[in-house]
């Protein structure tokens, strides 16, 4: 009798599109900390002119003032949104899949230390103004409501991309994100507690941390298809 031949040796895995997308924005992440650490005179110069024009607008609109700060400390608040990821991770536990529960608190709370810690180490003040409309606290970049808010929406839809939701609701929260991620950052400008690359930081922290996080479940799941044992 012929012995068996052994199966070929698995290939690795090619980069996904995701994984991809996760290094890109890794890396101008990476190149926009490393020039705002330095202060690089003409990136300052472009963050101190948006703040002005922005500011001069909103000392003149109190009531846009005013709905701008509900959104940015309710709607949008990063407490908001971890909420919502804290709830996605009980229903995940109560249906049964407590790795993936796991996997995105996991996710969810690293962005956030991760936050904390560039914050401390760059140390970047926020904008001062003679006549503010709002004040905030600890230092600039990234921005805290500009990360989370990627990092919840992206790891929500993801969630919803998994489940197979119809169409129709995939496009509606497709929607709700794009509006919260952009709509966060705006407000975050137009009150004047961030400068622009404050807010950008934060948007591609948030989608570097989102994007490896899911290309490593991804490839959790694979090996773990690998090594179950097959049935006779």
């Amino acid at each position: 009798m012929h012995s068996p031949v052994p199966p070929p040796p698995l290939s690795p895995p090619s980069r996904s599109p995701v994984l991809r997308a996760g290094i890109v924005c890794g890396c101008l992440a990476l190149v926009l900390l490393v020039l705002v650490a330095l202060r690089w005179p003409p990136l300052m110069s472009l963050d101190r002119t948006v703040a002005d024009a922005l500011h001069r607008r909103a000392v003149t609109e109190p009531g846009l003032v005013h709905i701008n700060r509900i959104l940015t400390d309710w709607v949008w608040d990063p407490w908001t949104m971890r909420l919502l990821i804290a709830v996605a991770v009980v229903m995940l536990w109560w249906r049964g899949a407590r790795m993936l529960a796991g996997w995105v608190a996991a996710t969810s709370l690293f962005a956030t230390l991760l936050q904390q810690g560039l914050k401390s180490a760059v140390g970047r003040e926020r904008p001062q103004w003679p006549n503010p409309v709002d004040s905030a606290h600890y230092a600039a970049f990234p921005s805290g409501h500009a990360m989370t808010a990627v990092v919840s929406c992206g790891l929500l839809l993801w969630l919803l991309h998994r489940h197979g939701v119809r169409r129709r609701v995939w496009r509606v929260a497709l929607a709700v994100a794009w509006v919260s991620v952009i709509g966060v950052g705006v407000t975050r400008l137009y009150l004047g507690v961030h400068w622009m690359t404050d807010v950008l930081g934060g948007w591609l922290l948030g989608a570097t941390v989102v994007a490896f996080s899911i290309a490593g479940f991804a490839r959790y799941e694979g090996r773990q298809q690998v090594t179950l044992p097959q049935r006779s």
